[in-house]
């Protein structure tokens, strides 16, 4: 633990998995006992809190998720909740297997970025669990251990074994199998778990990622061979004259506010994206969306270089903790789609990183439609004499001399490696669900009429369909 403590490799997540009395909280006690407690994580959960009712059902776990170096003590984890629906019937074949599909994604990415998962199952069978539960009962200083809902889940026992095969089936595999443990013997459960959570920190180790820093000069990744040119595509010289734009903002501006207010009282969520070239008009666009909400029901997300905590998770975490509420609008400007755009030109993440993204965040962002949220993605383009011009504008005007930066101008002479990589993301994440809207920038007010219509008839239909 203390070697695992001072490298950048893992994190190791150890997940214990197992019918009532199997032992799970002794074997985590001996655990913290055996390591040093600053520097695990060691979570429980239970019934779902209003707070995490109204997210994704990942979103707590994705909150507890440690950073590298760390060992984690989950016990149940994810598979607690499906598996006792599935015991209980409240949760049918297809759905059951529909969330095992999604944990292999999330655990997939997980392993990818250099975790190591140890899934534990936990086995004592019905008889020793009934013969744990009576003694429990007749010792006052622990008969709290056999309540009502523990004899509820003992004669359910089949059944959860039964739901565990099931998601053993579908979830183990040669990245992160499962190690099936008799716990009728204290002992020798203790010692076989702890061997276990010694290999898996070696291992963690010895498959220790390498420094996050850039391989050298970027040189433009070829495209993907199916991306098609989504920004060649786009007529740049579409425009509003300025009469006709405060008529039509502020119209749509109206149907957004209206929508919004139907929304939070029906408890939908909005995640909307601001993507583009730099000086194409994200931050006044954001204005004027943000312009049409309730104040008290949205959050503005402003996305910059990750810090040193953020560097030390998956690169999804801080996005995850940043959802919002149900009936809230959480705006990020500038995305997870930094993973698949100045990432990859600049080399701060590997090809193979990169690379499964793309996957990565669809399965992300599905997540987040399944569970009723809106999913509204704009990239704002602007053709790259426009882009010149305003730029040559910022340098020349005292108040605007902050907008422009050296990192700036660095990226303009990067342009056709970044518009291989925005065409690339369109053709790999505009899905049904959440499909990409290309805004054509040139002239800022058409940009910023059709974000605030498109996001208000985005909304207007979700409501329809919930």
């Amino acid at each position: 633990q203390q070697a695992l403590r001072r490298t950048t490799a893992g994190p190791v997540i150890v997940l214990l998995v197992g019918p009532e009395t199997a032992g799970r909280g002794e074997t985590v006690d001996l655990l913290n006992a055996w390591m040093d407690p600053r520097w695990l994580v060691t979570r429980a959960w239970g019934a779902p809190s209003d707070e995490e009712r109204e997210r994704p059902p990942f979103w707590r776990y994705w909150r507890a998720l440690p950073p590298r170096g760390r060992v984690a003590l989950f016990l149940s984890g994810w598979y607690g909740p499906p598996i006792l629906a599935r015991a209980a019937g409240t949760l049918g074949a297809k759905a059951f297997d529909r969330r095992m599909a999604s944990i292999t994604a999330f655990e997939g990415a997980l392993v990818n970025d250099g975790a190591v998962l140890l899934k534990c199952w936990l086995y004592v069978d019905g008889e020793t669990q009934r013969d744990r539960l009576e003694k429990f009962e007749a010792d006052p200083l622990r008969r709290w251990r056999a309540g009502k809902a523990q004899w509820r889940r003992l004669r359910l026992h089949g059944k959860i074994v039964a739901a565990w095969n099931r998601a053993a089936a579908v979830t183990g595999d040669e990245l992160a199998p499962w190690h099936v443990v008799a716990a009728d013997d204290p002992e020798h459960r203790h010692l076989r778990i702890a061997s276990y959570v010694r290999n898996a920190i070696r291992r963690a180790m010895a498959a220790s990622i390498p420094s996050r820093q850039p391989a050298g000069p970027a040189g433009p990744p070829p495209p993907h061979p199916a991306a098609h040119d989504h920004l060649a595509a786009l007529d740049p010289g579409r425009s509003l004259k300025k009469e006709r734009f405060r008529t039509e903002l502020e119209r749509h501006q109206g149907r957004l506010y209206r929508a919004q207010q139907q929304a939070r009282e029906r408890g939908l969520s909005t995640v909307i994206v601001f993507e583009g070239w730099d000086a194409a008009g994200k931050g006044g666009a954001v204005r004027r969306v943000t312009a049409a909400l309730d104040a008290r029901y949205f959050r503005v997300i402003p996305i910059a270089a990750p810090t040193d905590e953020e560097l030390a998770h998956h690169y999804l975490w801080r996005f995850w903790r940043h959802l919002g509420r149900a009936g809230h609008v959480t705006i990020f400007d500038r995305s997870w789609y930094g993973r698949v755009l100045v990432e990859r030109v600049e080399q701060f993440a590997r090809p193979d990183e990169w690379q499964r993204a793309y996957d990565e965040i669809n399965d992300f962002e599905e997540e987040l439609v399944e569970r009723g949220t809106v999913v509204v993605k704009f990239w704002l383009h602007v053709s790259r004499e426009e882009q010149l011009e305003r730029f040559e504008q910022r340098q020349a005007t005292p108040h605007k001399q902050w907008k422009i930066t050296e990192e700036d101008w660095r990226n303009r002479r990067q342009w056709d490696a970044y518009t291989d990589a925005v065409n690339e993301m369109v053709d790999r994440t505009s899905t049904r669900r959440a499909p990409w809207t290309l805004v054509e920038a040139n002239d800022k007010r058409y940009a910023r009429v059709k974000v605030v219509k498109t996001l208000a008839d985005r909304i207007r239909r979700a409501l329809k369909r919930s």
